[in-house]
């Protein structure tokens, strides 16, 4: 006997099908029958079932020589998906949950010409708090934010920023030249996330991590900062990993997939 159990497992099993087609072929510029069933793992039966209806409903395309492709249509309705998304509404939850855990003040910034601009804060509960707000615009070279939006530009892009700014110092600890600046964004887009260590404002320390958008591209930042005495060295292994993993979080709402 079947049922109405036994409808919806057919179903759940259809759409996880449907969605590893889609997801093999936009990895393929094109690809035969053969080698499609062969990294679905689908039979050829199946997958031809498949296939056909994708071909009807306008989302794959068959050639003359039997090739399959997607087609622009996945992209277009992806697009309008966009444009119904509230970034900041998504990131708000994400920023307190991290503002909660550590305990201290949250922002989370976007690229703005030459510089950073604050789009989102969430207060520490501190009697002492960091000065700022959201709309405030931050230098790039020298924040945690602003040094990871750098570290994700091409070289192209990096160099007419470099040749367009003076790296004015804030304090001590400023970056002096553009070698030390590239030497330390290397090193950020090795590890994932970037350091302020009073460079911006003496007795300030900043942690950073990238929010990528669905292309992997860096389209935002948060940071987590503290007054210098309440932070404690020996929290900073953690402290980054809980940084990372909120950052990560947003990036997959917004469709990007860790490799």
């Amino acid at each position: 006997m079947g049922g109405k159990g036994t409808d919806d497992k057919q179903q759940t099993s259809g759409v996880v099908r449907t969605i590893a087609i889609l997801e093999t072929l936009s990895k393929n510029q094109n690809i035969n029958l053969e080698n499609l069933a062969k990294e679905t793992k689908l039979p050829k039966a199946t997958l031809l079932r498949f296939l056909s209806t994708l071909v009807t409903l306008g989302y794959v395309y068959r050639d003359p020589t039997d090739l399959y492709s997607l087609t622009l249509k996945l992209f277009s309705l992806g697009s309008h998906g966009l444009e119904h998304i509230d970034f900041i509404s998504l990131a708000n939850p994400v920023a307190q949950k991290l503002c909660n855990e550590l305990g201290e003040t949250v922002h989370m910034g976007v690229l703005e010409g030459k510089q950073a601009v604050y789009v989102l804060k969430k207060e520490s509960s501190f009697t002492i708090r960091m000065y700022s707000r959201v709309g405030k615009t931050i230098p790039l070279y020298c924040t945690a934010i602003g040094k990871v939006l750098l570290s994700d530009m091409t070289e192209r892009e990096l160099q007419q920023y470099l040749s367009s700014v003076s790296l004015k110092p804030f304090t001590p600890n400023t970056v002096k030249d553009e070698e030390a600046l590239q030497q330390e964004l290397q090193l950020i887009r090795s590890q994932g996330w970037a350091w302020d260590d009073e460079e911006h404002e003496m007795g300030t320390l900043c942690i950073g991590a990238p929010i990528r958008d669905y292309t992997g591209r860096v389209i935002s930042a948060m940071s987590v900062s503290w007054p210098l005495f309440r932070f404690n060295p020996e929290d900073k292994k953690h402290i980054v990993e809980s940084i990372l993993t909120e950052c990560n979080t947003l990036s997959r709402l917004l469709g990007w997939e860790q490799k």
